[in-house]
């Protein structure tokens, strides 16, 4: 895999690079509330104006139906990646038609310009190969060198991330190439104990890396929605909290894989519940109950990992020297319940141990609780491709930067 180091010393100067970026950033109105993956692909733009090439950044944002719509526009990202290089960025109002191409045309050395949301064209998505080549070949024609960045894309199998790269001289950026080299420590180079903390809504999600885990963690901390149907394969009644009834066997499977393994697996002592999902809007207080976490009433729903938990998880991972963590503990947007996830994070945080957040809300949680990300070993861009990693898997977007 080439690296953008290698690309530079090559020379860009008067070239048109295209940086897959991920500015898939969430959005209140055109409000941007997390610039993190803005600010994740700043060292590659910059690197690569300041060496005269003329950069054209693409992305995607959110889930258009394969057509323009202005709810998911690039432009506050694009504005806001003009902000970060202290440049004015150029915005493209299409991927590939008239604007895309006048944009790029009118770019001189040095100048960066992001072309309007990948996913207003079909053909970024579509499952037909031809279909998707052929978006690939409109893109290719603004660019001279392709550059890949957008980490939190690299499991998709889309044009601009995989067909894309196979049309013109590749690298990757300094964000993919950091992140790769995060995924490694955590797979092939373990500094033992080696915890996991898994959180999140839905066990279905985390199977895979669970199942992968089994082979590599010593011990695998669980909170989160997904943690209930844990609880309910244990024999346990959960209440109406979140549950994956069709899952459960599975996860059966899976905690007695740890006991044959030796893998600690770390569940709730006690969770905050509730009557009622809180009021996501107002934030009004919730007023949460604590139980057992083998004694959740008929008619609650678990919300948070209790106040024991926080200790019991923090005590877990003091004597750590590789952490994983993925997934919130619970509601962490609703003050009521954002101490479970407060703790894991603080407990990254007082630890001596390598920290890995694996993307996603994790980190979305990090910086909304307040915690300087200076703290953490890494903090990844890509919930669902760390995953995929994790879990052994291909990636598209990885494969294609491969000489």
């Amino acid at each position: 895999m080439k690296t953008i180091d290698e690309l530079l010393a090559e020379g860009v100067s008067g070239k048109r690079v295209f940086v897959r970026a991920d500015l898939n950033v969430p959005l209140d109105g055109t409000t941007i509330t997390d610039d993190g993956r803005i600010r994740a692909v700043v060292p590659t733009v910059k690197a690569l104006a300041d060496a005269g090439a003329r950069v054209v950044v693409a992305s995607h944002l959110g889930r258009p139906k394969g057509a323009p719509d202005p709810a998911f526009s690039l432009a506050p990202a694009a504005a806001r990646l003009g902000e970060l290089l202290g440049a004015e960025v150029a915005f493209a109002t299409d991927t590939v038609g008239e604007s895309a191409t006048a944009t790029v045309a009118g770019l001189a050395d040095g100048q960066v310009a992001v072309i309007e949301n990948l996913r207003f064209n079909a053909g970024e998505t579509s499952k037909d190969d031809a279909e998707r080549g052929a978006f690939a070949d409109q893109l290719a024609a603004l660019a001279d060198v392709y550059v890949g960045d957008g980490f939190g894309a690299v499991h998709r199998k889309h044009a601009s991330v995989f067909d894309l790269p196979a049309r013109l001289p590749h690298a990757a950026g300094y964000l993919i190439a950091t992140e790769v080299g995060v995924l490694k420590k955590l797979t092939e180079d373990v500094q033992r104990p080696y915890a996991v903390v898994l959180g999140g809504s839905k066990v279905s999600d985390k199977l895979g890396v669970i199942d992968h885990l089994l082979e590599k963690a010593d011990r695998i901390l669980v909170g989160g929605g997904m943690v209930f149907t844990f609880l309910k394969a244990q024999g346990h009644e959960v209440g109406t909290s979140l549950l994956q009834e069709d899952q459960i066997p599975v996860v059966q499977e899976y905690l007695a894989r740890a006991t044959e393994r030796g893998v600690e697996f770390v569940l709730p002592v006690d969770v905050l519940v509730s009557a009622e999902f809180p009021d996501m809007k107002t934030k009004a207080p919730a007023h949460p109950e604590t139980v057992a976490g083998d004694a959740i009433p008929a008619g609650r729903m678990g919300l948070d990992i209790g106040p024991e938990t926080r200790k019991l998880y923090a005590s877990k991972l003091a004597d750590a020297a590789t952490i994983f963590w993925n997934g919130p503990m619970g509601v962490f947007e609703h003050p009521d319940y954002a101490e479970g996830t407060r703790a894991v994070a603080q407990a990254l945080v007082d630890s001596p141990a390598f920290t890995v957040v694996g993307g996603g809300d994790s980190a979305a949680a990090v910086r909304i609780l307040g915690f300087d990300e200076q703290a953490f070993g890494h903090i990844s861009t890509g919930g669902g491709a760390s995953l995929e990693y994790l879990e052994g898997k291909t990636l598209p977007g990885l494969a294609a930067l491969e000489d």
